[in-house]
């Protein structure tokens, strides 16, 4: 499928990105992407975040583009565990923006850093990690908000144990990847996953597509992450969901505009935006 094809026919109707990291981009980008929204055919961006410093930035955009940003905050896991201290603090700010938050994350496990770490023969400790999501599950719980996670393949199963404990309904898994099973388990619990651009190229991606249910999946791009196949060498825009609408549209045989309609419905009723 050819990505500007598929732009053309699904760009007819608006559409939100349900995961992407806005601060992320310097702000002559931001300025030119929201401005161009409705062009677009964009409604908003769930603007997730990666520590303090990011949720401030996130914060910002927010309150400068109130109608399309919609700001969540957490604590990435692919990076040092925080202190007791930056994380207390951390913590204490976002419960303070409790009423103006859409959604805490982005937060989860660290399979990559892991990996990483595994596979140069250096020692990793998870459970400090494990300890930091808690804490967030544990915030989200309080303030009734949903979760944005990061967290693939066993990592998941981990994760769903945590969202047990916790009462934790409303979870968005973003790019997932796993095991059916797992898939079949965040399913059944009313879990929902979000796809990036990588699903017009990557056969693992299109074939969870395949077995996740339909009223359960949304779109994202988790910009600026640049993707390959079609996108090789282009910024990753939020206009990008429309291309991903058009992926979903081919495997399920519906219209580009229906699929767009799903995923921005989905997105809002997850939300509750």
């Amino acid at each position: 499928m050819k990505a500007e094809k598929a732009e053309d026919h699904s760009k007819r109707i608006p559409m939100l990105d349900a995961h992407i990291h806005l601060d992320q981009y310097s702000d002559g980008e931001i300025d030119s992407m929201l401005a161009e929204a409705e062009r677009d055919a964009l409604q908003g961006l769930v603007a997730v975040s990666m520590n303090l410093e990011s949720c401030q930035r996130t914060e910002k955009l927010a309150a400068r583009y109130p109608a399309l940003v919609k700001p969540a905050y957490g604590y990435h896991p692919e990076q040092p565990v925080p202190s007791a201290e930056e994380l207390g603090r951390l913590l204490a700010w976002t419960r303070k923006r409790a009423e103006h938050m859409t959604a805490v994350g982005e937060v989860g496990l660290p399979y990559y850093l892991r990996r990483e770490k595994e596979e140069a023969g250096e020692p990793f400790e998870l459970q400090p990690y494990i300890e930091v999501l808690e804490r967030f599950l544990a915030l989200a719980a309080e303030l009734d908000k949903p979760v944005v996670l990061h967290a693939v393949y066993e990592d998941a199963d981990l994760v769903c144990d945590l969202l047990d404990k916790y009462g934790i309904k409303r979870a968005h898994f973003h790019w997932f990847k796993g095991a059916e099973t797992t898939v079949r388990r965040m399913a059944d619990r009313g879990y929902f996953v979000s796809f990036t651009p990588d699903i017009l190229y990557e056969p693992e991606i299109r074939q969870l597509a395949l077995l996740y249910p339909p009223e359960q999946i949304m779109a994202e791009t988790d910009g600026p992450w640049p993707f390959e196949g079609p996108f090789e060498g282009q910024a990753t825009h939020p206009r990008m969901v429309h291309e991903v609408a058009a992926a979903l549209a081919e495997l399920y045989s519906w219209t580009c505009e229906e699929a767009a309609e799903l995923l921005e419905a989905n997105t809002r009723r997850f939300y509750r935006i």
